[in-house]
């Protein structure tokens, strides 16, 4: 009977820092970084980053690199959704949208001869 070993996860992160570092370098470049080349670490690290065991390690690489962040972020938004987003940030930028959204309404409804008609299906599925 074959019995299958349940996949370990790497606590290593030298590969995953490099890749990191590289993605850091190419986002910030003030030369243009060909799509191939960019694609192909976005990639690895990708591959690199469903391999290595979560914890503080990984939280700390993470924490010092955006561009990885936000690609982890991505990866994993099914299980986690913006799990590494600043709550404050995102809930500000909430608001401020709600706000423009809003003030557009206000000018929307005080335009003359310009009738505003709630959608009667708003809100309904």
């Amino acid at each position: 009977m074959n019995a299958t070993q349940p996949h370990s996860r790497k606590t290593d992160l030298t590969v995953t820092h490099v890749l990191a570092e590289l993605l850091e370098r190419l986002e910030h470049s003030k030369v243009p970084v060909g799509a191939e080349q960019y694609r192909s670490v976005v990639q690895y690290l990708v591959s690199e980053l469903g391999e290595v065991e979560p914890g503080t390690a990984l939280g700390a690489l993470l924490d010092s690199h955006p561009a990885a962040a936000e690609l982890y972020e991505n990866v994993n938004y099914q299980f986690a959704g913006l799990c590494r987003s600043a709550l404050e940030a995102s809930l500000a930028s909430e608001r401020q949208a709600k706000e423009v959204l809003d003030r557009a309404m206000r000018r929307a409804m005080n335009r003359p001869n310009t009738p505003f008609k709630e959608d009667p299906t708003h809100g309904k599925s």
